[in-house]
């Protein structure tokens, strides 16, 4: 698959504000900083298109675009992270209902990238999520942010480590990705896999 344009469609905090659901759909998170924009950014070829804020939490609402393919058009989905965020406890309790309705509820989302920092050990709220998604029969994939950023030993221990926790309560690793927003790693098998998966949706 080669990127040919990516726009910004829409801003949405209710699921009826979000785009017709016509085309395959593709949803991003994590926690706050993981470094979602700037993967955004690199997949799609569009510096600039996915805002990156140094302030934890910025993101306040799903905002759709639309990508345009050399094998057909989808929906990138980029959600508000969970985690820190400078709100208050309702107010994240508000994003927190609004993100699982939907991710339950959107018919045409065909899966969701969960990203994670490589650099940390596996943390309690994304796994927690994780299993969340799993419950709910919601299909997902992991993303390993900030690949560049480990030693060879490290990376091999970062894996291992995730695929050991993540046996504790399936069967199987789920599909999983190694990126690298500053070096475009990853960014071939993360296209191949949507354009694979796309290609289903009717």
């Amino acid at each position: 698959m080669i990127i040919k344009d990516a726009e910004f469609i829409s801003s949405a905090v209710s699921i009826s504000a979000c785009p017709a659901p016509d085309l395959p759909e593709y949803a991003f998170i994590g926690r706050s900083n993981v470094g979602k924009s700037s993967l955004i950014n690199m997949l799609v070829n569009k510096k600039g298109l996915a805002k990156i804020s140094a302030t934890p939490g910025k993101t306040r609402t799903i905002n759709h675009y639309r990508i345009s393919a050399t094998t057909g058009t989808w929906y990138l989905a980029d959600l508000p992270g969970y985690g820190y965020a400078k709100i208050s406890q309702s107010e994240r309790k508000k994003w927190e209902r609004f993100v699982r309705n939907y991710l339950r509820m959107r018919e045409s989302l065909i899966c969701t990238f969960v990203l994670v920092d490589s650099r940390l050990a596996p943390q309690k709220i994304d796994l927690e999520f994780m299993l969340w998604m799993g419950e709910q029969g919601l299909p997902f994939a992991i993303v390993f942010t900030k690949w560049d950023k480990l030693s060879v030993s490290e990376k091999e221990k970062c894996t291992w480590i995730y695929k050991e926790k993540i046996l504790e309560y399936w069967s199987e690793m789920p599909n999983y990705f190694l990126s690298s927003a500053e070096e475009h790693y990853g960014k071939k098998e993360m296209l191949d896999f949507i354009e694979n998966t796309g290609s289903a949706f009717s």
